[in-house]
């Protein structure tokens, strides 16, 4: 079909109640808005007879032997012959027959067109209070604020897209997650976004739905954190790595005092762990940004990340840090030496040994993250030099 301008998406397991509906209203879209399109639908190991009634109804269909609900889109937008794709759940709970603004905004050039149901209307039994009141806007505000989105539904089913660049995301995810997986790329990638009302109706089947609540709603914010490391590891790192050493300074001259508590090295030596383990979360923001640049991102961004994260200045200051941690270490077992390697004040000794340590470590952390950044650069870009340029 190469005059084939759109392709209506629809995957499929066991709908055999709301199947041949979703395809009469496709249908119905297509005739009367006069477009080229087809009905294409990706069954996912239907039991209950859907295949033969999609094939009567006039859609295309198409098997997918592995189970879930974004592999059997993956499979779907790959063998789509539309230039444009509209992809929606096959459990009438969306409204086919009123596709328009979806395809008018893609002929304006947007790459990715999101229906947002709180603005078009959820008809009474449609979504459960949690999802409509609890996770729903709160992963939605999470997707907002992470990745700066301006998309106020986040999991919204009906969405229309264009299937040259959405294949440039390389999409992976097999399961609910598919969908989060598609906005949080599209994104980063800076792809042109705008949403449409949509309405959502309460679904036809009497089976209960294939999503589960919580354990679908945890698989979405598992990858709303992982592909946001600023927010899972380098903000909190940041913030516990200066906490730890702006005690540590406070301490250095002496105990301080607030009201009835008292701080001294006891608080200082939390404060070490406090900045290692922030160190350590920051450090590994680093490394998960770089690797997601690799593997995310379709254009050439962020480099300026890896010329400042580069093996030579992370060995510059580890070295530097465990310099500071040595000398401050030597100075103290010099000073055990003159005493005897007898009984020495713990206030006063440990005042000097838990910066040089917190210096040690951190150096020893540096010096490693600098080297398996430099060997994630070479695993993921071969064609880089091994000597420095």
């Amino acid at each position: 079909m190469e005059n084939c301008e759109l392709t209506i998406l629809m995957p499929c397991l066991n709908e055999a109640e709301t199947l041949a509906r979703c395809i009469h209203k496709a249908q119905q879209f297509l005739v009367t808005a006069r477009i080229e399109g087809e009905i294409l639908i990706a069954d996912n190991g239907s039991t209950d007879g859907s295949q033969a009634i999609a094939n009567t109804a006039g859609a295309r269909v198409i098997t997918v032997p592995l189970r879930g609900y974004g592999a059997a889109l993956k499979h779907g937008i790959r063998a789509a012959h539309g230039r444009y794709i509209i992809m929606g759940d096959a459990d009438d709970s969306y409204n086919f027959s009123a596709l328009f603004p979806f395809l008018k905004k893609l002929r304006e050039g947007y790459d990715l067109v999101m229906g947002n149901r709180f603005k078009g209307g959820i008809k009474q039994g449609a979504m459960p209070f949690l999802n409509r009141y609890v996770g729903n806007p709160i992963l939605s505000f999470i997707g907002r604020l992470f990745f700066n989105s301006q998309i106020g539904d986040f999991h919204c089913g009906l969405r229309g897209f264009s299937r040259a660049r959405l294949l440039q995301l390389n999409l992976q995810g097999n399961g609910m997650e598919f969908a989060s997986e598609m906005v949080i790329k599209a994104e980063l990638n800076r792809f042109k976004i705008t949403e449409v009302p949509t309405e959502l109706f309460p679904d036809g089947r009497s089976r209960p739905p294939h999503l589960r609540r919580f354990r679908d709603g945890w698989r979405h914010l598992r990858l709303l954190l992982l592909f946001s490391p600023r927010w899972l590891f380098f903000y909190p790192g940041l913030v516990l790595m200066w906490v730890g050493i702006v005690a540590m300074v406070v301490l250095q001259t002496g105990p301080l005092t607030i009201g009835r508590v008292s701080l001294d090295i006891h608080t200082m030596l939390f404060s070490s762990l406090f900045t290692i383990i922030g160190l350590q979360a920051v450090c590994f923001a680093v490394c998960a940004k770089y690797f997601l640049i690799h593997q995310v991102y379709t254009e050439s961004r962020y480099q300026r990340l890896v010329k400042i994260f580069s093996l030579e200045r992370g060995l510059l200051v580890g070295l530097s840090c465990m310099t500071i941690g040595i000398a401050g270490s030597g100075y103290v077992f010099w000073f055990w030496l003159n005493h005897s390697f007898g009984p020495l004040a713990p206030q006063q000794v440990m005042r000097l040994l838990i910066p040089s340590f917190t210096f040690l470590i951190a150096g020893l952390q540096l010096i490693f993250a600098s080297f398996f950044l430099s060997l994630l650069s070479l695993r993921l870009d071969p064609q880089r030099k091994l000597t420095p340029s």
